[in-house]
């Protein structure tokens, strides 16, 4: 499954910008072994590995010496995202080869692969965290504010090292498309966390995959980060917070639905036991990946 690049919605804008060696390149086709990349997603001549191999070497978390790098790219004029929302316009392209539906939380709008759902996760007081539920595993998009200044990938990736180290999952460093991609494994599936840095702003996907099934969702988490499009806005926003998000009306409805049904249902529960449940989730990796948590709300993508 090639991620480059991606075709514009005007034919003779696809036809204009198709890179040499594919001519008549149609819209929405992403095309194989073009614009020095090939169709493992590894930049050709870069040296890059490719993603698709294990690239783990030796990193350990304990070890002092250990890199996270990010890989440069063209968030604005380049053919591959995530892309810079405030300055490329979604419209220009077309992503029906991948999507038939587009997510859009305010600071990302997100094209949802196919046979894709959207999980909102409840904590005590509300949404907690949103999901894109996959055959595979599911994906965790969050996007933050970041510095002019590259580096906050590398600044962040050692302490999320460190605390999925913590959570007893055994932690190691690969290499992606964008750059080092944090990997913790544990004996029921593995989390993977891809970070990517923008024109202020970093881009983070936390995938979540059943054994058996983490290389596919690794290859789905890094299709879906490739068609991203990134909303950082001009207000001031501290390095590190999170971009804020807004739902669709037909996913806030079913979270006021789900808010009313935990409030009727735990009522003599204890303050922290859905946030504690959703912990308990992360960490245990469940194999059914695609049941929603107890007191979550489901919305399902176009299909």
């Amino acid at each position: 499954m090639a991620l480059w690049p991606f075709g514009k919605n005007k034919e003779e804008d696809s036809l204009k910008d198709a890179p040499a060696g594919a001519p008549g390149a149609k819209p929405g086709a992403a095309q194989q072994d073009v614009a020095g990349v090939d169709s493992s997603g590894a930049a050709a001549g870069s040296g890059q590995p490719d993603p698709s191999e294990d690239a783990t070497g030796s990193t350990s978390p304990e070890r002092p010496d250990v890199e996270i790098t990010s890989i440069p790219h063209d968030p604005v004029g380049g053919t591959m995202g995530p892309f810079d929302g405030d300055k490329v316009k979604i419209e220009d392209f077309d992503f029906s080869d991948f999507s038939l539906g587009l997510l859009e939380l305010g600071s990302l709008r997100i094209p949802l692969p196919k046979n894709s759902q959207v999980q909102v996760e409840m904590g005590a007081s509300g949404p907690r965290m949103l999901h894109i539920v996959t055959h595979y595993g599911r994906i965790t998009p969050v996007a933050f504010a970041a510095p002019r200044s590259p580096g906050q990938w590398a600044e962040s990736g050692k302490d999320l090292i460190k605390g999925v180290a913590n959570d007893g999952l055994a932690t190691h460093v690969e290499q992606g498309p964008w750059g080092s991609e944090i990997v913790g494994v544990n004996e029921n599936g593995t989390i993977r966390i891809i970070g990517i840095e923008g024109p202020r702003w970093l881009l983070r996907l936390t995938t979540a995959a059943p054994t058996g099934k983490e290389d596919d969702l690794a290859t789905l988490a890094r299709e879906v980060a490739a068609r991203t499009f990134v909303y950082r806005g001009e207000e001031p926003i501290l390095a590190g917070n999170s971009l804020p998000i807004s739902m669709p009306q037909p996913l806030v409805e079913q979270v006021q639905k789900a808010m009313n049904e935990r409030a009727a249902q735990q009522q003599n529960t204890p303050e922290n036991a859905a946030e504690q449940d959703a912990i308990n989730h992360m960490r245990s990796l469940r194999t059914d990946d695609s049941a929603a948590p107890n007191g979550s709300a489901d919305a399902q993508g176009e299909k």
